[in-house]
């Protein structure tokens, strides 16, 4: 199975940005779905957006117009940029992954992402 390690998170001020890191631990299939979570404290963990090999990229409605994911094929590495983040974005923010070729999910151990004044 692999690793996952997530990082980035942090405290920042309404309105500010974070960039969320997710290195696998070994280097992954060609042909994968990617994908960052989170959860909120008292709430079941909620897709915030996929990207897959293909190209193909989706964001949540609660996130579009404020987020990036991409990748970086040369560090084996997924990110996702958040802008004018809200008290609404406080989670625990968990990166996933898996081939296509396979049913099994890989996740992370989660990072924490809070906007507060």
């Amino acid at each position: 199975q692999v690793q996952l390690v997530e990082s980035g998170g942090g405290l920042v001020q309404p309105g500010g940005s974070l960039r969320l890191s997710c290195a696998p631990s070994e280097s992954i299939s060609r042909f994968y779905v990617m994908g960052w979570y989170r959860q909120a404290p008292g709430k079941q963990r909620e897709l915030v957006g996929i990207i897959t090999s293909s190209g193909f990229i989706n964001y949540s409605d609660s996130v579009m117009g404020r987020i990036s994911i991409f990748t970086d094929n040369a560090k084996n590495q997924m990110y996702m940029q958040m802008n004018s983040l809200n008290t609404g974005d406080k989670a625990v923010y968990y990166c996933e992954y898996r081939s296509t070729d396979s049913t099994v999910e890989n996740w992370g151990q989660g990072t924490q992402v809070t906007a507060s004044s």
